[in-house]
């Protein structure tokens, strides 16, 4: 599903943020991307969503060459991915309904079929009684389950969370854990980035990259 030979990523300020990674992340994994900041944790996912380019080596995602030549490549992996950002992302001013069908504007789906998605998918992450509620009057904590629900209403294959237990509380960092690996079935990989080890030092089937200084080491589970 997600493979890379050698991979290094070098930003254009000569920044060296990866260093010869390979990984082989299959279909139906649990993978948790740990490590301080800066250590390269971002830069991983970036690749993967193909917001950046390997500067050497080889990435493919779901069989598609991720490279600054294939750029049709890229906009078919981004339709299987459901991605939560750090920074939500919503737009100000439209309900948590609408922010969660414009999750999935690109995919070519009627609006009907978009609303009952939508729905869907705000029932799962328990924001059904706010789905008339325009974002900015939503909690912190809401916000953020209206930026996972947009990231599933499309029915991913992949969805990656970066940092998605930041500025939570224990008890609610691990639900928001628990809610995304909800969302896993035989088809589905889930990925979190996370500084937070302590939430997932007793976790079990899954697949652990620790990231250091651009470089990796995977254990699973």
């Amino acid at each position: 599903m997600i493979i890379s030979n050698d991979v290094s990523l070098i930003y254009p300020d000569k920044t060296q943020a990866l260093i010869d990674i390979n990984i082989d992340i299959r279909p139906g994994e649990l993978v948790y991307i740990t490590g301080p900041s800066g250590s390269g944790k971002t830069s991983l996912l970036k690749l993967i969503m193909g917001m950046e380019y390997p500067t050497t080596g080889s990435l493919s995602v779901f069989g598609k060459s991720i490279n600054n030549s294939r750029s049709g490549n890229i906009r078919k992996i981004r339709r299987s991915i459901g991605p939560v950002f750090q920074e939500f992302k919503l737009i100000e001013g439209r309900t948590s309904l609408e922010n969660v069908m414009m999750g999935m504007r690109f995919l070519g789906a009627m609006p009907k079929q978009m609303k009952t998605s939508a729905n869907e998918a705000l029932e799962k992450v328990g924001l059904s009684h706010k789905k008339l509620s325009r974002v900015e009057n939503l909690s912190w904590g809401e916000s953020q389950r209206v930026a996972i629900a947009r990231a599933v209403a499309r029915k991913p294959s992949l969805i990656l969370a970066d940092e998605p237990t930041g500025n939570l509380d224990y008890d609610n960092a691990i639900n928001i854990l628990g809610l995304l690996k909800s969302f896993m079935n035989e088809n589905t990989t889930v990925i979190i980035t996370t500084h937070a080890t302590h939430l997932i030092k007793d976790e079990q089937n899954a697949t652990f990259i620790s990231v250091d200084k651009g470089r990796i080491e995977i254990e699973r589970r």
